[in-house]
């Protein structure tokens, strides 16, 4: 049996690619408040058609597949059955329950959807964590330092000479027991991506907050990648670029993955 860290480690060395491409479609990115569900779905199909054999990851964010409710859901069942196998497909859940529902949804997001792996919420403790690692084939990227600004409101406490971060970043390690447990550290905290990189060695990092959110794409190479793994993700950047076009989607991935390849030889 194979860990979803290995495999994540590999997938990304033999398509020299740290891209994960970021499925948020909301009707504004395509132009119009407006949009009819099939308009977005077109256009998410698009995206992957675009981006598949450049990237080695994609993230469906589920808020925006549940805004439609039914129908939303039925179009991420038809997404995940899109994908083809050679790429990690992440479920943006930021899950964080505990106990019998916290089961629930880990067969929901790993046995109905299929993804690979997961974003979780660990303000619960261990107990919101454990009933999504206990596979070692699938994936969880436990929120730690995030990208958006209030994050320090909770995150950058003190707890004596460390802080809130450090503390998860830990956790994530003596959570490892599988090798499927990684660490999502914002893009927009360059000085805590290498801080974090030194306490969790060898964890996959998931890193947002390139592109619209302003993050560091050099920095979070260069650091993320020290001792481990760390896919890059665009949203908005790619999936909603120049016209809208399958070649200004594909040109836009084609453009960070090329500046990723410069900075990492790989």
């Amino acid at each position: 049996m194979e860990s979803f860290n290995l495999r994540l480690s590999k997938l990304i060395k033999s398509k020299r690619s740290h891209l994960c491409v970021g499925l948020d479609m909301n009707p504004e990115g395509i132009g119009s408040s407006n949009a009819n569900l099939d308009e977005l779905k077109k256009h998410a199909f698009k995206v992957v058609d675009s981006t598949i054999d450049l990237a080695s990851a994609f993230k469906p964010n589920l808020a925006f597949f549940e805004r439609w409710g039914s129908q939303g859901f039925k179009w991420l069942e038809e997404l995940m059955d899109y994908f083809s196998d050679d790429v990690i497909i992440i479920g943006d859940a930021k899950r964080g329950d505990i106990g019998n529902t916290a089961k629930q949804y880990a067969y929901s997001l790993f046995t109905h959807f299929n993804f690979d792996a997961v974003t979780l919420s660990p303000y619960m403790g261990k107990d919101s964590i454990t009933p999504f690692i206990e596979n070692p084939e699938k994936g969880a990227f436990i929120l730690c330092r995030t990208s958006n600004p209030s994050a320090v409101d909770l995150q950058n406490q003190p707890i004596k000479l460390e802080m809130l971060f450090d503390k998860t970043a830990q956790l994530c390690v003596e959570w490892n027991n599988n090798n499927n447990v990684g660490i999502v550290v914002g893009a927009t905290a360059p000085k805590e991506i290498s801080r974090i990189r030194n306490q969790a060695p060898h964890l996959p990092f998931l890193i947002p907050g390139i592109g619209a959110q302003g993050g560091d794409l050099k920095q979070s190479m260069l650091d993320g990648n020290k001792n481990g793994d760390a896919l890059i993700n665009i949203s908005r950047g790619i999936s909603f670029s120049g016209d809208l076009s399958s070649k200004a989607i594909r040109n836009a991935a084609k453009d960070y993955l090329l500046q990723m390849r410069e900075i990492i030889d790989i």
